[in-house]
């Protein structure tokens, strides 16, 4: 499967869930773990090489193309007693690899499980080996994701980080112009934190949703779904600018659980009571994960320009 866009952002001393469904695995083109190098060190010539173009606090120097697995798919490795690196909760390959193959001894990954970290098996590329196996889930049509399980997994009170990353390629499509946000769950969800980064005024690209089963807006900037499965992005047929949101976050926008599970015709009988909870309401309003957006604007191009990496520089 595509790489979790979630991966971009955590909460500190929280305990997370699998980053990857069982069964499945993806491939991290970004270095991880040991030795790490402070930006100064490494420079932003050096960095922008790597895709990083705003300054971050350090630098992996570990190996790219590791192969993540959820915890529980491994076999026939164990933890490396010398290597216990973890912060409170958990470990987390801090030190290096701290998985062994249990037939030779030889360090093949990390298991990472430890607070404000998504758990994950991450294998040294090297120590993989690709092998004839079941076939593989067929590939879904875009016509079959809104109606598919893979789009309704929970995203929680995690939403908010891939809604940062949204937020960032919205940021970056509008070009420093204002945004006009659609009225309904895509204002609920960005309309305060564009309304902070963006200047207001005439112009306003206006900003909707599209995407299968929902057809396209007429609006300059559209959300649309990123496939779970391939990681291509939902293509609109006319000129709006395709913005990237994570299959499962698109699919809370579109189809609003609270919003599309209600009678369409009908009602209760007199004097009938409802007695099934109201929608949840949050006591403050929803801000996008500021995390997840600087560390996208960080891996994109566009944040060296003078205006967004101002926006860069004091977070969202």
């Amino acid at each position: 499967m595509t790489l979790p866009i979630h991966l971009s952002g955590t909460y500190w001393e929280t305990l997370h869930p699998p980053l990857l469904e069982a069964g499945t695995y993806a491939v991290d083109p970004e270095p991880y773990g040991p030795p790490w190098r402070p930006w100064g060190e490494i420079g932003a010539q050096e960095a922008a090489a790597r895709g990083v173009f705003a300054p971050i606090g350090t630098l992996s120097d570990g190996p790219s193309d590791t192969v993540l697995l959820a915890p529980g798919d491994m076999r026939d490795t164990g933890l490396i007693a010398e290597r216990p690196e973890g912060y409170c909760m958990g470990i987390n390959g801090s030190g290096g690899p701290n998985l062994a193959c249990l037939s030779c001894g030889l360090p093949v990954g990390s298991r990472i499980d430890d607070c404000g970290q998504w758990q994950v098996v991450r294998l040294l590329p090297q120590a993989v080996v690709r092998l004839p196996g079941p076939p593989e889930r067929l590939v879904m049509d875009w016509a079959e994701l809104p109606a598919d399980g893979v789009l309704w997994h929970g995203l929680s009170e995690y939403r908010d980080i891939p809604a940062g990353v949204a937020l960032a390629h919205v940021v970056v499509a509008a070009g420093g112009g204002p945004v006009e946000v659609a009225p309904g769950p895509v204002a609920e969800l960005l309309g305060l934190a564009l309304a902070a980064l963006l200047p207001s005024g005439e112009g306003a690209k206006r900003l909707d949703l599209a995407g299968p089963g929902l057809g396209e807006p007429a609006a300059a900037l559209v959300l649309v779904p990123v496939h779970p499965q391939t990681g291509e992005v939902w293509r609109p047929s006319g000129g709006a600018i395709a913005v990237p949101v994570e299959a499962p976050l698109w699919a809370e926008l579109a189809f609003p659980p609270h919003r599309t599970r209600l009678p369409v015709v009908g009602g209760l009988p007199a004097g009938v009571e409802r007695d099934d909870p109201l929608p949840p309401h949050p006591q403050l309003p929803f801000r996008p994960s500021r995390d997840a957006f600087r560390y996208t604007l960080a891996r994109m191009p566009a944040v060296r320009e003078p205006w967004l990496r101002a926006i860069y520089d004091r977070g969202c």
